[in-house]
């Protein structure tokens, strides 16, 4: 599959399928959503990969009560490195390391698209239960939560909004 499909089959998946994601393939989605752009190349995001159902449904709450989140097979938690981004400061911490995380977020869903699963952006939830749950360090923020599995629907593409409503060009 071409980017261009990728991008344009790409949908936020909320029911999956109980079946088994084959061997590696979390690894695979981390290894892509890695080769995105960072600032500085500092690849200021870790990933979490969370499979256990106790810490999926742990998360799950923290997430609103998202039981979507339980529900998928596999979990990638993505991250933002403070420590990692410290050589540019307060801009580095605040704009710099959400870059590389959406960045890294995006990859992964192309990714699984491309592999016939299905995921979703997850931003909604409590940060610090899910730092908790995840036991991550002082210098590790969680940003998004990605439940990965093989789709149990099938959603419409959802209406974009017209291109001259969007794209200014020179000045606004």
């Amino acid at each position: 599959m071409d980017v261009e499909e990728a991008i344009r089959r790409r949908r936020s998946i909320r029911r999956f399928r109980k079946d088994e994601l084959p061997d590696g393939i979390a690894e695979k989605l981390i290894e892509l959503a890695n080769m995105a752009p960072s600032a500085g190349n500092l690849q200021a995001r870790d990933f979490i990969v969370v499979r256990d159902r106790k810490t999926r449904e742990a998360l799950a709450e923290a997430a609103l009560d998202q039981e979507f989140v339980a529900q998928a097979p596999l979990n990638i938690v993505v991250c933002a490195n403070m420590e990692r981004i410290a050589h540019y400061g307060s801009r580095g911490k605040t704009l710099y390391t959400l870059q590389d995380v959406a960045a890294a977020v995006q990859n992964i869903l192309l990714v699984a698209v491309s592999e016939g699963l299905g995921a979703v952006w997850v931003g909604a939830f409590d940060e610090e239960r899910a730092r908790k749950i995840l036991g991550t360090p002082e210098h590790i923020r969680p940003v998004a939560i990605i439940p990965v599995g093989y789709p149990d629907q099938n959603p419409k593409e959802r209406p974009k909004l017209p291109m001259n409503e969007l794209v200014h060009y020179e000045k606004w």
